[in-house]
């Protein structure tokens, strides 16, 4: 494995901050970069504390919490008893999926919550309201925005 670039390096710190924006740990932003670029595409937990100049422990940590939406995966490979760690061929749509799965669930804890307030002032609602409205509003529109992406990826 060669070491990466001082531009490596940058794009790797530039997702990173990204997915910082977004509530992630900065570390989980910079494996995801690096995972992006990475040549060979699947790495261990050694080649990527060693990329990224980070200890072991803190990558377990990292691809411990990555590996749940699907982005990142773990593969093993015949007769090597160590982990690697890959972005997924259809990890992006997999875990944008999955956060969209959530619309309707949130949309129904909005809704409750207006239950709720239902004999509140209307301006303690608004808020709630206007949440609500665009789950609504996402709930009907995504699965028809998810359909032409399929359409388009196939």
């Amino acid at each position: 494995m060669t070491e990466p670039t001082d531009a490596e390096l940058d794009f790797v710190d530039d997702v990173a901050a990204f997915f910082a924006a977004e509530g992630l740990p900065h570390i989980a932003g910079r494996v995801i970069g690096w995972l992006l670029i990475c040549d060979p595409p699947e790495q261990s937990a050694a080649q990527l504390a060693q990329a990224l100049q980070v200890s072991r422990s803190s990558i377990s940590s990292t691809t411990r919490l990555l590996t749940p939406s699907g982005l990142v995966e773990g593969v093993r490979r015949r007769g090597d008893r160590q982990e690697y760690f890959r972005i997924a061929a259809d990890g992006w749509s997999r875990m944008l999926a999955n956060r969209y799965a959530k619309t309707t669930a949130f949309r129904q804890v909005t809704e409750r919550g207006l239950t709720v307030l239902s004999g509140a002032a209307p301006g303690r609602r608004e808020r709630l309201a206007n949440v609500a409205e665009l789950y609504r509003f996402l709930e009907s529109e995504l699965p028809a925005l998810w359909d032409r992406w399929e359409r388009r990826r196939s």
